[in-house]
């Protein structure tokens, strides 16, 4: 058995969307993190991700955290709140209330927690200074939480200045393409003391990504954003965890 064994849990963020691959597969920064930690070490790691795009904080801990805890991981990394978090009644408490189960339960099965936060969408969303005050007090409560917490890993985007930038972001506005879950998975490898590959933190801007016009992204990214808000519904909806399974990833 892999001497690390490596779980991810949460929604489109940990699941990938946005870094899309030619075959039309997400990868994302977990992805990344795995085939970065194997080649770190130089040994084969495992891994599984039942991250599922468009999940509250709350049904990620209540449907994600006990069968990800069942691999008996080693490491376990955990983000939500940011669906949460663009629903201005949904109290920053109640966020946070899900970061200390996740926590309280790795503690109890003896398994290291790897907790990020999301990188800072605003500048380029509609209700831009919402989303940043958002933002900012969930980040600063769940920092808070883990004050006298030095064991818990730490990989924080959301204060991250570079990562706002649009040449991060792909098209919905709302995800990172490729460029962005490189720099994310950059900073969990170096949180986890591994070596980051080269390049990582900043790949050059995607060449072929173009910004759509402002119609053309209420059109095709908004509007249905909206209308899922409206009707209830999820873009996760029916879509099953990404690898529930453990896989094994060799050094490249």
């Amino acid at each position: 058995m892999a001497s690390v064994r490596f779980v991810a849990i949460g929604d489109s963020f940990t699941e990938g969307v946005g870094d899309v691959l030619p075959d039309g597969t997400v990868r994302g920064w977990a992805d990344l993190v795995a085939e970065g930690w194997a080649r770190s070490r130089g040994e084969a790691i495992e891994y599984a991700n039942f991250a599922i795009r468009g999940k509250l904080v709350w049904p990620i801990v209540a449907q994600q955290l006990e069968p990800a805890l069942a691999l008996k991981p080693t490491h376990l990394s955990f983000n939500g709140g940011g669906n949460d978090m663009l629903r201005p009644r949904t109290s920053i408490a109640h966020i946070t209330d899900a970061f200390a189960q996740v926590l309280r339960r790795c503690d109890e099965e003896g398994v290291t927690l790897v907790l990020l936060s999301g990188a800072n969408p605003s500048a380029q969303l509609p209700l831009s200074p919402l989303i940043q005050r958002r933002g900012d007090l969930m980040s600063a409560a769940v920092v808070e939480m883990l004050a006298d917490r030095p064991d818990v890993i730490r990989a924080l985007n959301w204060p991250d200045h570079e990562l706002s930038d649009p040449s991060y972001w792909s098209e919905d506005r709302l995800h990172m393409n490729a460029r962005g879950h490189h720099r994310v998975a950059a900073r969990v490898l170096d949180a986890l003391g591994e070596q980051v590959p080269a390049g990582w933190w900043s790949l050059p801007p995607l060449s072929a990504a173009e910004r759509l016009g402002r119609q053309q992204y209420f059109r095709e990214h908004l509007a249905p954003w909206v209308k899922r808000r409206l009707t209830g519904t999820s873009s996760g909806d029916n879509r099953e965890p990404k690898h529930p399974v453990w896989l094994e990833v060799a050094p490249a």
